[in-house]
């Protein structure tokens, strides 16, 4: 089954955070965090529709330049979301420049930009190119359960972390996995083409039986359409992808029972490792995860796979040696891999 999301750390363990995520057979992408995205090509970031921050320390935010500046004179709206302050942060960002030929711009790019508080506490505002980026009070936003916002092919859930200011974590989920039977498409003589989007998208929607499925767009006079219900047996559905993000947390009690309850059943949980195993005062210190604690709350949270990231650079060169911390103790392995990173001094 070819999956509907599909993630890419931009700047592999070590570098700035930024994770992009393609949406397959559709135009748009999603990102979490905003760290230096100058690997993205202007296509690819056109393509972004959603920015998910995790909090606005310089190497998770230090994007939002380069965002500014490949969307700026095009007819465009990014959906920014981040922890408590976050709307200020983003507007004394766009006040940093001066836009007094934006009336020249035939084009509005918008901003609207959600804050998201403890428990679903959040407020909205809205930066307008046209308006100079004055900013516009949008109030409350709706959070039901930790979700932020939903889609009818998939939902973003925020939980509030620790890293001695307010940090979210998030989780992605396919609302479900629809996969095509191709020999059963054969057998009824119907072709594989672009109609199997809009089938696949009726289906999570839960359309009804009578919902009409059109195989052939050609033309409004011969077009070929079945009611959803004769066509339900040549798929099949079954639960969709859930990807985590998590960086920039404390080892805590709390804060581990938060990351659990978000990652619970992940497929793919991309977790901060940012130190050693053996460096685990610094991480305290520094209010980080240890490789040793990523793996263990990726295993309690019954994580499939687990990919470390955020590695600090004291550590280049021993990338390997890092991830094999990471993967011991997501094994559950309590004796210290072969090859562990030391502490650096």
């Amino acid at each position: 089954m070819r999956p509907l999301l599909h993630p890419t750390l931009l700047n592999g363990r070590f570098g700035d955070p930024a994770l992009y995520v393609e949406t397959l057979f559709e135009k748009h992408a999603i990102l979490f965090d905003l760290g230096d995205i100058s690997a993205l090509p202007p296509r690819k970031i056109q393509r972004i529709e959603h920015v998910f921050v995790s909090h606005a320390h310089i190497d998770h935010f230090i994007g939002f330049d380069r965002l500014l500046r490949v969307l700026a004179g095009r007819e465009k709206q990014i959906n920014l979301y981040g922890p408590p302050g976050f709307i200020d942060r983003v507007g004394h960002k766009l006040q940093a420049y001066q836009w007094n030929l934006v009336d020249r711009c035939p084009y509005d790019l918008v901003f609207l930009v959600t804050e998201i508080g403890p428990g679903d506490d959040a407020r909205a505002s809205r930066f307008r190119l046209k308006t100079a980026f004055a900013m516009e009070d949008m109030g409350r936003a709706p959070v039901v359960d930790g979700v932020i916002f939903s889609a009818p092919t998939y939902k973003v859930s925020a939980a509030t972390l620790e890293h001695r200011i307010p940090c979210l974590g998030y989780s992605i989920e396919e609302m479900a996995h629809v996969n095509i039977w191709k020999s059963r498409l054969t057998e009824r003589g119907l072709p594989v083409g672009p109609w199997l989007h809009a089938f696949k998208q009726a289906v999570v929607e839960n359309k009804p039986d009578n919902f009409l499925i059109h195989v052939d767009e050609r033309s409004e006079t011969s077009r070929l359409a079945f009611p959803l219900g004769a066509l339900r047996d040549a798929l099949t559905v079954t639960a969709g992808q859930k990807i985590v993000y998590v960086t920039d947390v404390s080892d805590t009690p709390e804060n581990g029972k938060a990351i659990v309850r978000l990652a619970q059943g992940a497929d793919l949980f991309f977790i901060e490792a940012t130190f050693a195993k053996a460096d685990a005062k610094l991480a305290a210190d520094r209010a980080h995860l240890t490789t040793e604690a990523a793996g263990r709350l990726a295993r309690e949270a019954g994580a499939r796979r687990v990919e470390p990231f955020h590695f600090s650079t004291r550590y280049e060169g021993h990338e390997s040696e890092m991830v094999a911390e990471v993967m011991a103790a997501f094994a559950g392995a309590d004796a210290m891999p072969s090859g562990s990173v030391r502490r650096l001094t």
